[in-house]
């Protein structure tokens, strides 16, 4: 099921990031638009557009979010094999996204404070604001 499920929503997020989804979706509200003086814009004329994106509006919450998790992990994975590979990386990072909100302000305080001590941080920092 899971597999089904991930395959699914996978092929469902791509195809709706398509521009030819979204003709499609403007299509179908000028299509309904379009129909209001034919059905004197009723109350059932209203109901067909509300009832049809309420549906797919709640359907795709759960795509979506299957794939930004799946996209999040993948990422975090990746990461986290950069973290291994890299010699002088601290391997203490690994895992941290599982941490609450508070224990990661509070280590993201902490590197802050160590970059501020550091002079090519604000070296490096000068250069990119030179960009600019």
């Amino acid at each position: 099921m899971d597999r089904i499920f991930t395959r699914l929503s996978h092929r469902v997020a791509g195809w709706t990031g398509q521009p030819l989804a979204f003709i499609l979706a403007s299509s179908t509200i000028l299509i309904w638009l379009t129909t209001g003086p034919l059905f004197g814009y009723s109350d059932t004329w209203q109901l067909v557009i509300n009832t049809g994106t309420t549906i797919i509006t709640f359907l795709m919450v759960f795509l979506i979010q299957n794939a930004q998790n799946r996209d999040g992990s993948a990422i975090q994975a990746k990461l986290d094999e950069l973290i291994r590979a890299i010699d002088n990386a601290r391997n203490d990072f690994i895992g941290i996204e599982h941490l609450t909100e508070t224990e990661l302000h509070r280590i993201k305080a902490v590197l802050e404070q160590d970059c501020r001590d550091d002079e090519d941080y604000h070296l490096v920092i000068e250069r990119l604001l030179k960009r600019r």
